[in-house]
């Protein structure tokens, strides 16, 4: 009995206050965790915790045959998250413990399909830095933004939705900086390195029966890529410039993706049928790497921020960004850093990347 005393005693023989409230929530949790009561409470949440961690799970075998509600949940699949705290929430109000317990799913899930995102994978240095913005038809300041990416000081800048009006101010802004470039319709590449081979890329953009009759003029006004060999002192190096159609959440249609699925299967072939094996894509793909809309290109590619990225990289809107559909993708080459540049006058806030070879 002495020893049980001395052992609740400090080196003083006072009772040490601490460990009996340790030891009390210990016991108070064992009697709760051994009552049934809560085992039973909040059968609902428990089966909603376990179908949340089932979708993100089995994301890829939700079917796109009702209003495209894999290639949905795909783009959104870091934020489902955020309904795990909620169903906490609910689960301690209840007291239920097969739903706290039930939480563990989701939790472990998500951890395991997004936890190495949230560590820095990023490298300083790079051979080559590639930067990408689509800078908006609606831009108010085409020539800050230059001015803004110019100061970036990427080697090679790829621009979307170029407009006839601002492409002119494209041009004059960022001719000292980069001496080279080619825009093919409303796509663009900007170089401190030589380009040579540098064409429009077909992706289907205009498409249907009546697109055979165009002329090549007219296509190339409406054109959204491009592909360019950039000389360096490794040897060639084969740059895409794509910017793929839009995407769309609507009542009718749900998540509609027509255009941009045409032109990413199409983007995904000519890559395929690129003799370089160094490659690097740039531009807005208008959704997400983990959509499989885009398995044709991410089968061949790996993406930068998913290598060498520091966080989710979201790039869309700029204003509150969300989503990551701005992309730098490379083949052959190793990636090094990837960030997302400060918000210029787009409604899409520039990507840039460090690779080496």
């Amino acid at each position: 009995m002495a020893q049980a005393d001395a052992a609740e005693t400090d080196q003083g023989g006072a009772p040490d206050p601490g460990a009996g409230t340790w030891r009390d929530g210990v016991r108070r949790a064992a009697r709760l965790a051994s009552r049934p009561e809560p085992w039973r409470r909040g059968p609902v949440l428990a089966a909603l915790a376990l179908l949340l961690g089932l979708v993100m799970l089995l994301h890829a075998e939700i079917p796109n045959r009702i209003g495209n509600l894999g290639s949905l949940v795909e783009t959104i699949l870091p934020w489902l998250g955020l309904f795990v705290p909620v169903l906490l929430a609910l689960a301690l109000w209840r007291r239920s413990a097969s739903a706290t317990v039930a939480l563990l799913v989701p939790v472990a899930v998500w951890l395991g399909l997004f936890g190495g995102l949230l560590a820095d994978k990023s490298h300083p240095g790079g051979d080559l830095t590639v930067a990408s913005q689509n800078v908006g038809a609606d831009n108010p300041d085409p020539a800050g933004t230059a001015r803004d990416l110019a100061a970036a000081g990427a080697n090679l800048l790829a621009l979307e939705e170029l407009t006839p009006q601002a492409k002119g101010v494209y041009e004059k802004e960022l001719a000292k900086a980069y001496p080279y470039h080619t825009a093919q319709g409303t796509v663009g590449l900007w170089s401190k390195l030589p380009l040579s081979d540098v064409r429009p890329v077909e992706i289907e953009t205009d498409y249907g029966p009546l697109a055979a009759t165009k002329p090549a003029e007219v296509k190339l006004v409406y054109n959204r890529a491009l592909r360019a060999t950039v000389a360096t002192d490794h040897g060639p190096l084969a740059v895409y410039v794509a910017h793929l159609g839009s995407a769309r959440v609507n009542p009718r249609a749900g998540f509609w993706t027509v255009s941009r699925d045409r032109n990413a299967q199409a983007l995904g072939k000519a890559i395929a049928a690129e003799p370089n094996r160094r490659v690097v894509l740039l531009g807005d793909l208008n959704g997400t790497t983990d959509d499989r809309a885009f398995d044709g290109i991410t089968s061949q590619m790996r993406s930068v921020q998913d290598v060498a990225g520091d966080g989710f990289g979201f790039s869309w809107p700029a204003e509150f960004p969300m989503v990551r559909i701005d992309q730098i993708l490379v083949r052959g080459m190793k990636p090094e850093n990837s960030r997302v540049l400060p918000a210029t006058g787009s409604d899409h806030r520039p990507v840039a990347a460090g690779i080496d070879w």
